[in-house]
């Protein structure tokens, strides 16, 4: 079933490609531009930083490419395919097993166990059980709670929690992970672990991950960083080679 050629012509386009993004809200008798014209690409396995003050548009981005909010014009392809003209059924299945995400407040489910938060999606893709506890219980070991597999979220320091969101977000071994400020209600310590675990993941892996953060001392450990102001990129920087330049040494 394997068709080398298609394969081979996938690994060439871009995981995302952004073009001309623009979104906008109607705010009473005004209209709020926050993307104002994002033209961008992701490569498989890249790790990329977006920076920028608050009211960028940093965080209406992630949701765009998560699917989570439609642009008012401008075309997002995964893939090469627009996944904006798929149905709401189509994008939500899209979402579930190809995106992973991860914000700030961490949104597990108190109710449930750090394993269960962490198979939930797993479940609703109808994985069956065994197979999503397997993952779930292989992910937590990955990001280091073997020992807090069956600890409810009010068990678990701050650190903890997010490294259960982490493990979550990726359970159905998504091709891009989208983080909005993951690191930033925790301390420093424990975010700079956070992180150091993020880039972890992405090199093992191979998952692309899009990060938002104010953290600027993060976001300069990333193969790329991308600087939003009023809605528009001011800066598109590589980062990869000082990023790496240790391990060539």
């Amino acid at each position: 079933m394997n068709n080398p050629e298609a394969s081979q012509s996938a690994n060439q386009t871009p995981l995302v490609l952004v073009d001309n993004l623009q979104r906008s809200f109607n705010m009473g008798n005004q209209t709020v531009h926050v993307l104002n014209g994002i033209t961008m690409t992701i490569q498989r396995g890249e790790m990329v930083a977006i920076i920028g003050a608050s009211g960028a548009g940093k965080s209406t981005l992630l949701h765009i490419l998560g699917t989570l909010d439609r642009p008012t014009q401008g075309n997002v392809l995964f893939e090469g395919k627009d996944m904006f003209k798929a149905s709401e059924t189509a994008l939500a299945s899209f979402r579930n097993q190809r995106i992973g995400f991860v914000f700030q407040f961490h949104h597990l489910l108190p109710e449930f166990t750090a394993l269960e938060n962490a198979y939930l999606p797993a479940l609703i893709q109808r994985i069956p059980e065994h197979i999503a506890i397997k993952a779930a219980t292989a992910l937590l070991s990955e990001v280091g709670l073997s020992h807090r597999l069956h600890h409810k979220p009010g068990e678990l320091s701050g650190g903890e929690q997010q490294r259960v969101a982490v493990a979550r977000a990726l359970i159905r071994q998504p091709d891009l992970v989208l983080a909005d400020e993951p690191t930033g209600n925790l301390d420093t310590q424990t975010g700079d672990e956070l992180f150091e675990l993020l880039r972890k993941l992405n090199e093992t892996l191979g998952t692309a991950f899009i990060i938002v953060t104010h953290n600027e001392k993060l976001s300069h450990q990333t193969d790329r960083l991308i600087h939003l102001q009023d809605g528009q990129i001011l800066e598109d920087r590589c980062l990869k080679e000082t990023s790496h330049s240790s391990d060539s040494e």
